[in-house]
């Protein structure tokens, strides 16, 4: 089988959704503005994405989507989303932690090897949801929220930086050997890790799967 995914990324202000076959991109559209805009737009840039790519919903194998920390909305959003598509075509649904995303998109963007990867994700004022990998995509801190003024980053450097949160972080980590891409985070780079999950039959169970969280809508940890 080659499958095809649809990916669904709503976990920051960018929207987004992509198309994939076997491991391949085939189509994807990204749309950001100043505020969060999944709740008109997801649904129409889904149909757009997949008029592209020529491929109708009943062709698809699997949905994956950005199962967070991050935009608490955004989240909810884009798992209602990809649950009712799931349910309506009786296909598996695949959670992609945010960060793994992340990490993919520093992969794809020159990571080489012994460089970490710190993925951060902006959770207001001086805190971001960080985690930390080594260049082969193991955790060497697990997700969780972190006072930029209170962390530090030393036993990690060289390292790449990706994410919403490096203009912030820049000015509490002037170290040497940091490289910062801001690149915007995409559905697209969801692709490779959903087709592993998908060979790998990890799929969720829909009645009962939630976003990881870690902070409420109110703004306070879990």
């Amino acid at each position: 089988m080659n499958p095809l995914i649809l990916h669904l990324e709503t976990s920051t202000k960018v929207c987004s959704v992509a198309l994939s076959q076997n491991g391949i991109l085939l189509s994807h559209l990204d749309q950001s503005s100043d505020g969060y805009i999944h709740g008109e737009v997801l649904t129409l840039m889904i149909q757009d994405v997949l008029q592209s790519a020529k491929v109708t919903l009943e062709q698809i194998h699997a949905i994956s989507y950005s199962s967070g920390p991050g935009s608490y909305t955004g989240l909810r959003i884009g798992l209602s989303t990809a649950k009712g598509l799931c349910f309506a075509l009786q296909i598996p649904l695949i959670a992609i932690p945010t960060h793994l995303a992340l990490f993919e998109l520093a992969k794809q963007n020159g990571l080489s090897s012994p460089t970490s990867v710190l993925a951060l994700l902006d959770a207001r004022r001086t805190e971001v949801y960080m985690q930390i990998f080594d260049s082969e995509g193991n955790s060497q801190e697990k997700v969780h929220c972190a006072l930029l003024e209170n962390t530090s980053i030393t036993a990690f450097v060289p390292a790449f930086v990706v994410g919403d949160a490096n203009e912030k972080a820049m000015t509490y980590w002037e170290q040497q050997n940091l490289t910062w891409i801001n690149t915007k985070l995409s559905a697209q780079y969801q692709v490779l890790p959903a087709l592993t999950a998908f060979e790998n039959q990890t799929f969720e169970d829909l009645a009962y799967c939630s976003p990881i969280y870690l902070k409420g809508a109110n703004g306070v940890l879990l």
